[in-house]
């Protein structure tokens, strides 16, 4: 018989003291006060400096003494009827967008999901808006809508149909104009996101459904669409939210004239056209809250898409 050798347990080493674990704590919190400094000074103090005007009467001027009003601000906004018409017109602007925005990027994302030729290609010519800045989007719209030497109504004229349309200077077609230049913008982000949430569903359930007989609608219904629900509730949340918040673009294409004042343009034009700091301080804080309702709304969306 012969005798196993047992290695002998390693000693524990002793708890650190309280103390001890007091200062590892401090070091690793100090390994974040370079990052938190400019979010403190770009982000955190803008943000509490336009809560805090919001509840005065700051006018613009170097002399002008700001003054605590409490609530008066959003007294007043509760009867600015052209503050709340701004409003519905920002809403119908994002889910207008919104909705157009990803149906057509849905149906382009599985159009590059397919296995066609110039596929690369296609997804290049895509990405194109993305790389674009609004404002840069935004101009080149305003030569391509422009009435007499514009693109559109000379494709519209080639084709024998009304050429002289002024789509960004009337009140019919303002709106529809700048809703379909927001599409375009947007069109790339949502694309890109619902293109990688295709390539994640698996192909074996497609094959398998084809095989059980099912028809390319029943697998649109069945497969790719509960497939893509994390994504589509997330990207469709996100878009409403960048929509609603839109500036530049609306901005530089109409300044907000015929029906298309956004509640950002509103606020920038009460302060900075205006001079009254402290009601557009208001209005943003108002803006503000109904985008953190969007966000709650979405937060809850995407733990119920987790749990199902």
């Amino acid at each position: 018989m012969t005798a196993v050798a047992t290695r002998p347990e390693a000693p524990t080493p002793p708890a650190p003291s309280r103390r001890r674990r007091g200062r590892q704590e401090w070091s690793a919190y100090l390994l974040f006060v370079p990052a938190m400094i400019p979010i403190l000074a770009f982000s955190v103090y803008p943000l509490a400096q336009g809560i805090a005007l919001g509840f005065t009467d700051a006018q613009s001027g170097l002399n002008a003494v700001t003054t605590f009003t409490g609530i008066d601000n959003y007294v007043r906004l509760a009867d600015y009827s052209l503050f709340w018409q701004s409003f519905g017109i920002g809403l119908v602007w994002a889910f207008s967008v919104t909705l157009i925005q990803f149906v057509a990027s849905l149906c382009l994302a599985m159009l590059l999901n397919a296995n066609l030729w110039g596929q690369g290609i296609a997804r290049t010519i895509a990405l194109i808006p993305w790389a674009m800045p609004p404002v840069i989007i935004a101009i080149m719209w305003r030569f391509m809508l422009h009435p007499t030497y514009g693109a559109i109504n000379g494709g519209l004229g080639a084709l024998g149909l009304p050429d002289d349309t002024n789509w960004l200077g009337t009140a019919q077609w303002a709106l529809p104009a700048v809703i379909l230049v927001g599409v375009w913008a947007g069109m790339p982000q949502t694309t890109i996101t619902l293109l990688a949430g295709l390539q994640g569903i698996d192909d074996q359930l497609h094959e398998a459904a084809q095989l059980d007989g099912a028809g390319r609608w029943q697998r649109f219904w069945n497969i790719t669409i509960p497939g893509l629900r994390p994504v589509i509730v997330a990207i469709t949340t996100l878009d409403f939210i960048n929509n609603f918040n839109s500036f530049a673009l609306v901005y530089v294409l109409t300044a907000g004239a015929y029906g298309t004042m956004l509640p950002m343009l509103f606020a920038y034009n009460e302060a900075f056209r205006y001079g009254n700091f402290g009601l557009a301080s208001a209005m943003g804080n108002v803006i503000v809250v109904v985008i953190a309702v969007f966000l709650f709304v979405y937060l809850r969306a995407q733990a119920k898409a987790r749990t199902a």
